[in-house]
């Protein structure tokens, strides 16, 4: 496999490794003071991965519709305009977009959508997320993706931490609460709380090369894919 890499972070630092090591041909590594470049380049790679930063699109974006190369985004923080592009893009080349790549993550979301369905509204939800301390989005994409989960409709009012007097807890409610420190590379955990009893969901990030060896995993899939925007759960559930 060929790829283009947007973003210098530590992720675009690990997927450049671990293509290597798997024999896969880096054709172009782009960062914020050089990504002008892209558009001078043609057809170069399979695949485009981005794991940068939202104010980058506009040029992926360009490269993408000039010359059809699929497109991997990993890239969290965008507004809902900039996720309208995104998904534009699906006209000009099959373009997957995820929060988080986790294996894990997929089967979180798909049991959490399940579940909430059940125990709402009579279970109160409460969501707890844990970064290092360079992150700089809050909640983090993986947080609002298990929000989606558990509340697609977005019919909750979500409170982002609680201060003062807040009065007795309506029905209506989920709890977002965002931890920031250390090297943590992420931790999600969803409460769901009940008449005398509780249910908890936590997934744990040990490291960041979780999220890289599944980015590659589905940017291997993503060639020869009809033209259309694609999520981890259409491709790994049919759906």
């Amino acid at each position: 496999m060929r790829y283009i890499l947007i973003g210098r972070g530590r992720m675009g630092r690990l997927l450049q490794e671990t293509a290597r090591a798997a024999g896969d041909e880096i054709e172009a590594a782009f960062g914020r003071d050089d990504l002008d470049r892209l558009g001078k380049l043609g057809k170069a790679a399979d695949v485009v991965i981005d794991f940068s930063r939202p104010e980058a699109l506009p040029e992926i974006a360009s490269y993408v519709r000039r010359t059809g190369t699929p497109l991997l985004s990993g890239t969290t923080g965008f507004s809902a305009a900039q996720m309208r592009q995104l998904e534009g893009l699906g006209t000009a080349a099959p373009v997957l977009w995820a929060a988080n790549f986790s294996l894990g993550m997929a089967v979180l979301y798909r049991a959490l959508a399940q579940v909430s369905g059940v125990l709402r509204p009579d279970f109160d939800i409460e969501l707890i997320e844990a970064h290092h301390n360079q992150k700089e989005d809050a909640p983090s994409g993986s947080a609002k993706l298990l929000l989606e989960a558990v509340d697609p409709r977005h019919e909750a009012r979500l409170v982002y931490g609680r201060e003062g007097i807040t009065g007795k807890r309506p029905r209506d409610e989920i709890g977002v609460h965002a931890l920031r420190g250390g090297t943590a590379a992420g931790t999600h955990t969803v409460h769901f709380f009940g008449p005398d009893e509780e249910l908890e969901f936590t997934h744990r990030a040990a490291s960041r090369q979780i999220f890289v060896n599944g980015a590659l995993h589905m940017a291997r899939l993503l060639p020869g894919k009809p033209n259309g925007t694609y999520d981890l759960q259409k491709i790994l559930f049919g759906e």
